[in-house]
């Protein structure tokens, strides 16, 4: 989940690789998967399709116990929103997803208005609280 990932686990990440146009996208899911490579793209095992991933600077080490290096996956379900519109995320989104245009090397997004499906509520409004939209 987005919410588990820390930012020490971030740090070695040098660059963003987009597989596809992700301006019409309102939300990516994200996971750090243990990789063989530093870079390159990783095989994909996941339902769905990856949509994108990290790539990290010489400088990351390989985990001592398995020889492997974390790194960031960014990937779509079949049952998500820009598959199905009308389906399971209409409203609300994945644990681990965040707004794609909130994404940077080294930084782990988060949700906007756009990514959770539509406007803030009426108390939020009341309050003066917006979602972000981008």
């Amino acid at each position: 989940m987005s919410a588990l990932i820390e930012p020490e686990q971030l740090a070695h990440e040098s660059r963003l690789v987009w597989l596809e146009d992700i301006t019409g996208l309102d939300y990516v899911r994200q996971s750090l998967d243990r990789l063989p490579t530093r870079s390159g793209k990783p095989a994909y095992h996941r339902g769905g399709r990856m949509v994108g991933y990290a790539v990290l600077g010489p400088e990351a080490r390989s985990s001592r116990a398995s020889g492997t290096f974390l790194r960031r996956v960014f990937w779509l379900a079949p049952h998500d929103r820009d598959g199905q519109p009308a389906g399971l995320y209409a409203c609300g989104a994945p644990s681990e997803a965040v707004d794609p245009r909130t994404i940077a090397p080294r930084i782990k997004g988060y949700k906007t208005q756009r990514s959770e499906g539509g406007p803030e509520s009426e108390a939020m409004r009341e309050l003066g609280i917006t979602l972000p939209k981008d």
